[in-house]
């Protein structure tokens, strides 16, 4: 190309892909030290760091309950209709029918599940696309949300809500709070299932090529449902923990959440693995949002910032996400072809323990 040894470009394509994996560090990294610097007083401070950690735990489960059906090249836009559902019937059934709150959670959790595995199904089985599917089945949950509680919330009487309950938001754990780790613990687990596991690749490869996918022995139709099914429960767990934290069943709250989730999702796939949404991606980029938003909500910003900055990232997140596909590809095409050698045969069935994902060299 050009005349350009090939391992000039190799290495201007490694140092392009390190600037495109960590970039969003570096940024995160950026903003802390700028309104360090301009709000010396308020925001480098512990008190700080405790309500990122608190206020940006749930967006930051959403995040990852979008980012799983991405993977495989679905949208899942009930996510928000289904939190808003699912708090308020955490509330339901702990000040209106007495359940015990630890079987009130469970329920809530499998239910949510439950409810990815009917995305899935309607997605893959009925053959409507993503999108139109599961804004649809949103719209009947938050139509469900309303018959619940008839358009006012759930107010718990006196005594208020299990304190065991409450703690599972409000308490800490080594001075942090415990929400931080369960997102800790939800993006290690989905990073190894996604990196490391058999399950991971196939959900990879049906997200970037389902005829490949299919050509492989892959089943497109099992793999799309386990992917809303994890969504789905990941919404039920991030409604528990809406219900612990707010104490009230507000059935309009969960559409709050499902801009920045996406955001989330979609942002994340620009870092770590720039081309592919990925569970570290995403907690950075939840991390540079919450920042982002932190900074300049002390800085005095007017509230229609909030949106505006959301709408703003949302519009680059999907920019950065299609550039840094394609110049994997190109990358990736251009190796291939001034290799000396040519690529090897595909294989003759499903990737197996070991085997790279497809466009992970």
């Amino acid at each position: 190309m050009g005349g350009t040894p090939l391992s000039a470009r190799l290495r201007g394509g490694q140092a392009g892909h390190f600037v495109g994996a960590y970039g969003l560090l570096a940024l995160t990294a950026l903003l802390i030290l700028v309104f360090s610097l301009t709000l010396p007083r308020t925001f480098p401070t512990r008190d700080t760091l405790d309500s990122i950690l608190f206020t940006q735990s749930i967006p930051a489960i959403l995040a990852l309950a979008a980012m799983v059906p991405i993977v495989t090249g679905a949208f899942d836009l009930s996510i928000g209709y289904g939190l808003g559902l699912a708090h308020v019937l955490v509330m339901q059934l702990i000040v209106d029918e007495g359940w015990p709150w630890p079987l009130v959670c469970l329920t809530v959790i499998v239910g949510g599940g439950v409810a990815g595995v009917l995305n899935g199904v309607i997605v893959e089985f009925g053959r409507i696309d993503s999108f139109i599917a599961t804004l649809g089945t949103g719209s009947m949950m938050y139509a469900a949300t309303g018959w619940i509680t008839d358009g006012s919330r759930i107010v718990p009487g006196p005594q208020g809500l299990p304190a065991a309950f409450t703690d599972l938001y409000n308490s800490t754990f080594l001075g942090l709070p415990v929400p931080a780790f369960y997102v800790l613990a939800l993006t290690v687990v989905l990073w190894l299932v996604l990196e490391r596991l058999p399950l991971g690749r196939y959900l990879y490869v049906v997200g970037s090529n389902p005829r490949a996918a299919d050509l492989l022995g892959i089943p497109i139709r099992k793999y799309t449902v386990y992917a809303f099914a994890t969504s789905g429960l990941l919404v039920g767990f991030a409604a528990v923990l809406l219900a612990a934290q707010q104490q009230i069943g507000n059935p309009s709250v969960g559409l709050d959440y499902l801009l920045p989730a996406f955001v989330g999702a979609l942002l994340g796939s620009t870092a770590i693995r720039p081309g592919r949404p990925n569970a570290l991606g995403t907690l950075v980029a939840v991390a540079v949002l919450a920042v982002g938003l932190t900074g300049i909500g002390q800085a005095g910003a007017d509230f229609w910032t909030v949106p505006l900055f959301h709408g703003g990232t949302l519009l680059l997140a999907v920019g950065l996400a299609g550039y840094a596909a394609r110049r994997r590809l190109r990358v990736g095409a251009s190796t291939a072809r001034d290799s000396p050698a040519g690529p090897p045969d595909p294989p003759s069935g499903p990737p197996q323990d070991g085997d790279p994902s497809p466009g992970t060299a």
